[in-house]
C-alpha cells in the first residue's frame, strides 16, 4: 500500500507542476503579446524559466535527495538536447540556420557546470558563478540572434495575465512539496535509485510539455522559435537552475552524477550545436540518431544504477 502512495504522489506532483508551469508560461506569454515581444527573443529568454523543474530540483535537494536534485537539470538537458529535439525532427523537420556565435553560447552554457563541479560538489559560490554565467549566456544567445528578432508574432492573449502567473506559481509550490515527497518515498519503498530517477522518470516527465512547445512552431514553419525554446532552456538549465538549487542549499554529486549523467549532458549539448551547424537544422535521420542515442543513455543509466 505504501509504494501505492508513493508512485501517486510521484505521478500527482509530475501533473500538478506541469499544470503550474503551463499557467505560468500562459500569463507570461499573454503580457510579452501586449508588450510585443518578438517571438525569438522571448522564447530565448522565457522558454526557460520552467519553475516546475527548479521547484522539484529545490525540494529534491532539501529532502535529502542531493542525486535527484542534480537530475532535474543535468538529465533535464539531455532530455531536451536528445529527447525533445529528435522527436521533434521526427515529427516535423526543423529548418533553419541560426547564427554561429548563437550556436557558440548553446555549446558554452553548460561548460561552468563542468568545470565548478568537477571536485564533487556545487556550493553556494558555484551557484551565483552560474547564475551570473547565466546571465551572459543568455543574453549573449538573444543578441547574436538579434539578426532574426525582427518580426513580431502574434501571440495569443488570455485575460489576466498576473492572475496566470501567481495561481501558476502557488501550483508549482505545492506541486513541488507533493513530487519530492513521491520521489522520497518511492526511493526507499521500492530500492530504485534516486539519481536514476531524477535523471530520467522525472526529468522526462517534467519536460514532456516542451516537445509540443517544439514541435507546434516548428510545423507552423517557425523552425527558428523552435529551436530557440531548446537552446534557451538548455541554457536555463546548466546555469540559472543548477546555479540556484545550490544557492539554496549546497548540492553534493554523487559518482553517477558526475561520471555519467554530467559528462553526458554536456556531450549532448555538443553533438546538438554541431548538427545545428553542420546540418542548418535537424532533419528526420538525425532526429532518429538523437533519439537512438538518449534511449542508450537511459540504457546506460539503468545498467549503472
Amino acid at each position: 500500500m505504501s509504494s501505492i502512495v508513493a508512485i501517486t504522489l510521484l505521478v500527482a506532483g509530475v501533473g500538478l507542476v506541469v499544470w503550474g508551469a503551463e499557467l505560468l508560461f500562459e500569463g507570461l506569454l499573454s503580457a510579452a503579446a501586449r508588450l510585443r515581444v518578438s517571438a525569438f527573443a522571448l522564447t530565448v529568454v522565457v522558454s526557460g524559466f520552467e519553475l516546475e523543474n527548479l521547484a522539484a530540483g529545490i525540494a529534491a535537494n532539501a529532502k535529502g535527495l542531493p542525486g535527484a536534485a542534480a537530475g532535474t537539470f543535468l538529465g533535464g538537458t539531455t532530455f531536451l538536447a536528445l529527447g525533445v529535439a529528435g522527436l521533434a525532427a521526427l515529427l516535423s523537420p526543423l529548418r533553419a540556420e541560426l547564427p554561429r556565435t548563437a550556436l557558440l553560447w548553446l555549446l558554452s552554457s553548460p561548460l561552468p557546470l563542468l568545470a565548478l563541479a568537477a571536485d564533487g560538489e556545487l556550493t553556494r559560490l558555484d551557484g551565483a558563478v552560474l547564475v551570473g554565467w547565466f546571465a551572459l549566456a543568455l543574453g549573449g544567445m538573444a543578441w547574436s540572434g538579434r539578426s532574426i528578432l525582427a518580426g513580431v508574432d502574434a501571440l495569443e492573449s488570455k485575460r489576466r495575465p498576473l492572475l496566470r502567473m501567481l495561481a501558476g506559481l502557488g501550483v508549482l509550490t505545492g506541486g513541488g512539496t507533493v513530487l519530492a515527497d513521491g520521489l522520497g518515498r518511492t526511493v526507499s519503498d521500492l530500492g530504485v535509485s534516486q539519481t536514476l530517477l531524477g535523471n530520467t522518470a522525472i526529468a522526462a516527465g517534467v519536460e514532456a510539455e516542451e516537445l509540443g512547445r517544439v514541435a507546434v512552431p516548428a510545423r507552423r514553419g517557425r523552425a527558428d522559435v523552435a529551436l530557440a525554446s531548446v537552446a534557451g532552456t538548455i541554457a536555463h538549465f546548466a546555469a540559472f537552475n543548477a546555479g540556484v538549487i545550490a544557492l539554496v542549499r549546497p548540492l553534493p554529486l554523487d559518482s553517477e552524477s558526475l561520471h555519467l549523467h554530467l559528462p553526458v549532458s554536456v556531450g549532448a549539448t555538443a553533438l546538438l550545436s554541431a548538427a545545428l551547424w553542420l546540418g542548418r537544422g535537424i532533419s528526420r535521420a538525425t532526429g532518429a540518431l538523437l533519439v537512438l542515442l538518449y534511449l542508450g543513455y537511459v540504457a546506460a543509466a539503468i545498467a549503472v544504477a
